[in-house]
């Protein structure tokens, strides 16, 4: 079983739901940290969700704010994500949001 220390990152040039990490399937993940910065002058939002395997979508954050030239940090504790599971977020502005995620990966082969 290997492990591996990994970032995802995103710059949001679009208000679709877009996906940030997907775990592998013979996987676990742990997410540390979601970090996410708005570059602009002015403010925005972000929604968090998780998509399991079987396709249910559970909020994690839902449009929380994000202050113009600032940064925040989401999780408070890790998350712990199963294989095949879809960490998505969603921008209500464009070309404002960076999002990275910190991730360490249990590779169950």
């Amino acid at each position: 079983m290997a492990n591996r220390y990994k970032n995802s990152k995103l710059d949001l040039t679009t208000t679709s739901v877009t996906t940030l990490y997907t775990v592998p399937s013979n996987s676990r993940a742990i997410v540390k940290s979601i970090l996410v910065s708005n570059d602009t002058g002015s403010a925005s939002t972000i929604t968090v969700t998780l998509t399991d395997a079987a396709t249910a979508v559970f909020s994690l954050f839902k449009v929380s704010a994000v202050a113009a030239n600032t940064s925040i940090q989401l999780l408070t504790e890790p998350l712990v994500m199963e294989e095949s599971e879809i960490l998505k977020v969603t921008a209500a502005d464009t070309d404002r949001l960076h999002v990275v995620a910190s991730i360490l990966e249990f590779d169950r082969t």
